[in-house]
């Protein structure tokens, strides 16, 4: 009786042993020699493997790194500490980047009349396949929030009137909000500049009205009260962030009727 059972064990405890012998002869047969400087620049690097980089991930980055196929500022998730330290263990030159988010340019949400009532699948990708979307602004977020899914740093949630907002210091301007906005309403700016035109439309301020409460309209107001922060051009004002002043940019956003020159929070 203790036969039957001793002899099983004896025999799955053999196995065991052939096949880890085997398996530790596969490994140093087929292992791969890694440079130890890709450990440490790895180890440098966020992990989060976004491809904001243009690389397949961070370990595809590290490698390309070594052979001068990148720099360290491509990695656009990295604080500046990371990028310089990155940087002395290369042998290569430093220089700070100006740190960018990710900002909405659209004002509507709530605000932006509807031509027709969405029933489809709740995307802005599959929404904007019907007629561009079911508002009224061709230029309009559509507010399904493919963006706030999208993010994988949480750094975008729906928020006030029905549009994504972004905190800018979650934001690692990683670039895939830009990518996925099927309305491209984003763009990476200064995080330095602290107002801007949450507006993308050049239609004209006629139409604008019509179909948004909170659109720029043209007006020129702000362009009146500071003609060296604002200029408006194709129907839509711009802010001249080399020529600007805080004072000038306070005035005409003070003087904007719609309230579209906002201040990142």
């Amino acid at each position: 009786m203790i036969m039957h059972i001793v002899t099983p064990v004896i025999t799955m405890a053999a196995l065991g042993l052939v096949f880890g012998v085997g398996l530790a002869y596969a490994l140093k047969l087929f292992s791969i020699e890694v440079d130890p400087t890709t450990f440490m620049i790895l180890s440098k690097l966020p992990g989060s493997n976004c491809g904001a980089c243009g690389k397949a991930g961070c370990a595809a980055f590290a490698e390309a790194l070594i052979k001068h196929e990148a720099i360290p500022a491509g990695c656009v998730v990295s604080n500046d500490e990371a990028r310089e330290s990155i940087a002395e263990l290369l042998g290569v030159e430093h220089k700070a980047k100006v740190k960018l988010v990710a900002t909405l340019l659209c004002n509507g949400g709530n605000r932006a009349k509807e031509k027709y009532t969405y029933q489809g699948i709740k995307t802005c990708q599959a929404a904007s396949l019907v007629f561009g979307g079911q508002k009224a602004c061709n230029f309009a977020c559509l507010e399904f929030g493919d963006c706030v899914t999208a993010c994988p740093f949480g750094a975008i949630k729906m928020g006030a009137n029905n549009l994504p907002e972004v905190d800018p210091n979650k934001c690692t301007a990683c670039g895939i909000c830009v990518k996925i906005c099927p309305k491209q309403l984003y763009e990476l700016t200064p995080v330095k500049n602290h107002y801007y035109v949450k507006c993308k439309s050049t239609d004209t301020g006629a139409v604008v009205s019509k179909v948004c409460s909170a659109g720029c309209i043209a007006c020129h107001k702000c362009e009146q009260a500071c003609p060296t922060a604002y200029k408006v051009e194709n129907n839509l004002a711009r802010v001249n962030y080399e020529k600007c002043e805080t004072e000038g940019i306070e005035k005409g956003a003070e003087a904007c009727p719609t309230k579209v020159i906002v201040k990142r929070g």
